[in-house]
Order: C-alpha cells, then structure tokens, then sequence
C-alpha cells in the first residue's frame, strides 16, 4: 500500500509556471534569472497559502541550475536540481523564524554565511515568518544583509510585513502575493480531482475554493478531509453538510417568502436553520450576501462581479428581474440595522424575528407610499383660481364635504408649494387604502375641483400626553438595544404647535438624520398610543446654539467662564496668590 502523501506536498509547484494564480511574481523572476540580474534580498509577503515559500524555493533552485531553460525555469535534471528535489542540497538553507527568533540563531547564520559555496554560484538563505525575528535579531542581521557576500542570496518570507522593522524593508526587494481567486482554484482542484481519478461536483469544489478564503494550502486539505470522508465522491450536500455552511436555497427561499408576504414561511425557514447549529448574525451575514449578489445580478455591467458558478449565477439573475431597487436596498438596510444592534440585544432570536417580519412587509409600504404619492399630486393649474365659496372637496371615502375657509385653502395650496409634508392616512390591511371603491377613487382622480383631505381628529393633540407617548417610544429603544436613541430622546423635548402637529428642536444635522430615520415608526406609534388619525412632526436645528458648540474657547475664557458661575474661584486665586499660565 502506497504511503499518503497530502495534496499541498504532492502537488507542490517544481517550476514557476505551475505556480497558480501569482503570474505577476513569476514573470518578475523569471525575468531576472533570464538577465543574470539578482539582487541580494527578497522579501515575498502575502496571506498564507499563496506560493510565497514555494516561489522562494523555486527561484534557489533556478539560481544554482546547471542546465535552466531558455524560460528561465530550473530543469529539475541536473545534480544540483535533483540534490535541491531529495532536500540534500548544501547551497540551499532554509530557516523557521518562528522556532529560531533569537539573537544567537541568527549569528549563528552569518557564521555560516562567510564561507562560500562548494560547488554552484550561489548560498541561498530562505527564512520563513521573517516577522517573528525578536529586536536584537533584527538588529544583529542588518549589517549582513546590507553587504553579503557576493554568493549569498537572502530570501524572506512573512504574512505580516508591518511587523518588520523599516531598515530591514528598505533592503529588500518586496513582492506582494496576492490571494488566489476562486475561479482559479476550483479548475486546480479539477485537475487533482481527475488525477487522483476523484468524483467531485463543480459546485462542491467552488464551495471549497470560497472556504479556503484565497489560500490554495487551505483548498487541498479541505480537499483532502472531503475525500476521505465521501469515499471518493464529493457532492455539494456532502461539501455544506462537511463544512457548516447555509445553503443558498435558503437565502432564495427567504426572498421569495419577502415578496410573497409570508411570514410564517420566513419564521418557520429561521427556525430551521437555527436548529441546525447556525447563530442569527450567521444568518444575516448570508442574507446580505445574497441581497448583495441580487443587486449585482440586475446589472449587465456589474454581473461579472459575482464570484458563483454558472448555474447559480442563472438562478441570481431570474430572481433579481422580478424585484426592485427599492425593495432590496430596504432588506438591507434592516439587516444591517439588526446586525449592529444583535451583539446587544437580550433575546437575539426575537431580535433577528422581528427584522425579518419587517422585512415581508416591504412592498406593501412601498405601494402603499407609491399610491398616497399618486393621490396627492397637485394640479398644474394655479391654486388661487379655484377659490370659489361653492367649491366642494371630495375625501378620501369618495364624499363631498365643503370647502374650509380661504385661509385654510392658502395654507393646503403653501403646503403644496414647499413640498411640506401631507398628512398621512389610515390603512385598513397592509397595501389597501381607505378608499375602496375603485370607481370612486377614478372619478376622485379625474375630477378638476377634486382636493385630497386629510381625516380630522377626533380629539386635539394635547403637550401632556405627547409627553407621555415620547417617553413610552423611547422605552422601547431601550428594550431594542438602541440605547444611543434611548438617551438622545429623554434629552429632546416636544411642543405642541397645533390639533395635530409638534415639533422637536434639536442641536444638529446629525441627530436630525437619526431621529428622521425613526420618523415613520414613531408617528405610527403615536397614533395607536393618543388614539389620532393624523399627526405631524417637524423636526427643527438650533443654529445658533450648534454655533455656540462650535466655538474654540481659549484657556482664558475658560477660566472666566468658570468663575462666573463660580464667584468663588476669583478669592481662592487671589487668597493663595496663585498665577495661572494661559
């Protein structure tokens, strides 16, 4: 029976043009070696798993070849290639940092250095994870690597180039190695597959390349694992079942359940991925993936951005043309909302529920807002040649109620003009309208002289119990985990300016944009709370008080200002004889 050998070992690259994904690296050195033009420290840096080790292990073995191809590759023929192959070469030493970090290992290094090669051109010093290399060591190993002998090629590798001292950098010759793209290590795993005569699903091996996260090394022992686990035959069930991933079905399945308003649907697909081990931020973390990749999909210009295969990026696109912009800018914004605030939620499970519930009723407060949009839309015509006594206006039931007074004509028609906002209306289910009967709604619309009026309140609105209402919405930021919002609030208080409209007044433009993003639901809230069918918030900015926040007071008037407040301040200073340095 044939010894095991892991795929990262058996497959290791022998020439630089094996080397997968760092074609930018490769040609550089093969360049170099074609011209005879070497410098004497390298330092390859990268994420792990990429080739830098292997590259600098190819590149010493080219440096002392006997017999290199006119490509500048290393012939893998000669004494000095097949020495180098059977780890028997005394040109080539290679050093762990991470186990030899100290001052005297590198000393003992240059020791060795001084002494030139028995047989080839070159001593080649590989040194790995360069970065765990202590101070002293750094230091005892400038000096040497800014003047080695001429035979002595020095080759550093790290994944952490910002631990490396600057004097060290600015002696080498740095090559950054990139991550390995998806696609390229799908078709490598492909070729394996096919050598080790493997059965392995396209889309098994492409969920591996995305697992590995750009490192090759990761890819093959993943590889490796699955193959012994599926006796030879990799599926994409047995790859997600392997590696605890979310299927994608699932993310489809909960955008279908968004558009079709099905919120059992939406609850009972969480519960069953919950109970399959996964957290509710793994879960949004792939539903903004896919929200994300629904996007991309629309756009001809953009769909080369999706990293899938090409029968899910076909099953991307027919799901993006049957959704809007609106629609999924929406399901993310409320995800990202839930996943900032999930760390700090106490019931995280209903914290993700409750966003998901929001997130089914997204298109029918997208009709909704589209068909009060429609139905408030001023005439062309100019307002002040309708005033006539006898007008009559039609509500929103489809019934003619009398005309108010002139004033409050002007009012409507300035509203309409400064692009105030209108007064909302009362919905009897999600996406329905009050106005029901369709006929009417038409002949509504179609009338010249129709006006939209809003439903009055039954009662006015009273400070006491906005007060009140305030104080309960705020409490429940508090419970959702918003404490920002929560203490923003109680430091905010409403006034009253009419029936049914308050006003807030705050100290800047960016609590104004935090307080508008919570306008709609607390304007909601305050309905059911004060029993209103109408209410209205503006919210106003107190320049003058954000100017006085702005200023830049010197230490002086620092002190002035203290000591009138504090009168007592000015006899401490003058009973002690104290002098203050402004």
């Amino acid at each position: 029976m044939d010894k095991f050998i892991a795929s990262a070992r058996k497959y290791r690259p022998s020439t630089f043009n094996a080397v997968i994904g760092q074609k930018h690296i490769t040609d550089t050195l093969i360049n170099s070696i074609k011209s005879e033009r070497f410098s004497q420290s390298y330092l390859f840096t990268g994420p792990r798993g990429i080739g830098k080790t292997t590259c600098a292990r190819i590149l010493a073995k080219a440096l002392n070849c006997l017999n290199r191809t006119a490509e500048g590759e290393p012939c893998n023929n000669c004494d000095s290639c097949n020495s180098f192959n059977q780890s028997a070469s005394f040109n080539i030493y290679e050093i762990d940092a991470a186990s030899n970090s100290h001052v005297e290992d590198i000393r003992a290094l240059i020791d060795q250095v001084r002494f030139p090669p028995q047989s080839g051109k070159f001593k080649t010093y590989i040194i790995d994870e360069v970065h765990m290399l202590s101070q002293s060591a750094f230091n005892a190993f400038l000096k040497t690597l800014e003047e080695p002998p001429p035979y002595a090629i020095f080759i550093l590798a790290t994944t952490e180039k910002h631990k490396i001292i600057p004097t060290i950098l600015s002696r080498c010759q740095i090559f950054d190695f990139y991550r390995i793209s998806v696609e390229d290590i799908t078709s490598h795993l492909e070729k394996i597959s096919k050598e080790e005569k493997v059965k392995a699903e396209r889309d098994a091996l492409h969920i591996i390349a995305q697992k590995s996260d750009g490192s090759l090394r990761d890819a093959l022992s993943i590889f490796d694992k699955l193959v012994s686990f599926s006796n030879e035959n990799i599926t994409y069930q047995t790859v997600i079942d392997q590696l605890n991933i979310l299927d994608y079905e699932y993310f489809f399945d909960t955008t279908e359940a968004f558009v079709s308003e099905d919120t059992a649907r939406i609850l009972n697909l969480f519960n069953d991925i919950t109970s399959k081990g996964f957290e509710g931020d793994d879960f949004l973390l792939g539903l903004t993936e896919h929200i994300r990749n629904l996007m991309i999909a629309k756009d001809p210009q953009t769909i080369g951005l999706l990293d899938v295969t090409e029968g899910l990026k076909e099953q991307y696109e027919n799901q993006a043309q049957t959704l809007s912009n609106s629609f999924l800018v929406t399901i993310l914004n409320l995800a990202n909302e839930c996943d900032v605030n999930y760390k700090l939620s106490k019931n995280k499970r209903l914290h993700v529920e409750i966003a998901l519930i929001k997130m089914c009723y997204i298109n029918a407060k997208l009709s909704a807002s589209s068909t009060v949009k429609t139905s408030v839309q001023p005439k062309q015509e100019p307002i002040e040649a309708k005033k006539k006594p006898e007008e009559l206006s039609i509500d929103p039931l489809g019934q003619t109620i009398p005309n108010k007074s002139e004033e409050a004509k002007e009012d409507t028609a300035k509203g309409l003009e400064t692009n105030e906002p209108l007064p909302d209306f009362k919905f009897t289910s999600k996406s329905e309208a009050i106005v029901d009967d369709s006929s009417q709604a038409e002949e509504a619309a179609s009338s010249e002289e129709a006006t939209v009026v809003a439903i009055p309140n039954e009662k006015p609105l009273e400070e006491k119990a906005l007060a009140e209402a305030w104080k309960a919405y705020a409490l429940t930021l508090k419970e959702d985990g918003q404490d920002y919002l929560y203490s923003l609030m109680n430091t905010i208080h409403p006034q009253v300016i009419s029936e049914d409209r308050f006003q807030i007044t705050i100290e800047n433009q960016v609590l104004q944009t935090k307080l508008t993003e919570q306008k709609t639901y607390l304007l909601e809230f305050f309905k059911k709370k004060l029993d209103l069918n109408t209410i209205q918030m503006d919210i106003l900015v107190n320049k003058e008080l954000q100017q006085v926040k702005n200023l830049l007071y010197t230490d002086r008037d620092k002190f002035n200002r203290m000591a009138e407040k504090n009168p007592k301040l000015l006899e401490l200073k003058k009973r002690f004889g104290l002098e203050i340095d402004f």
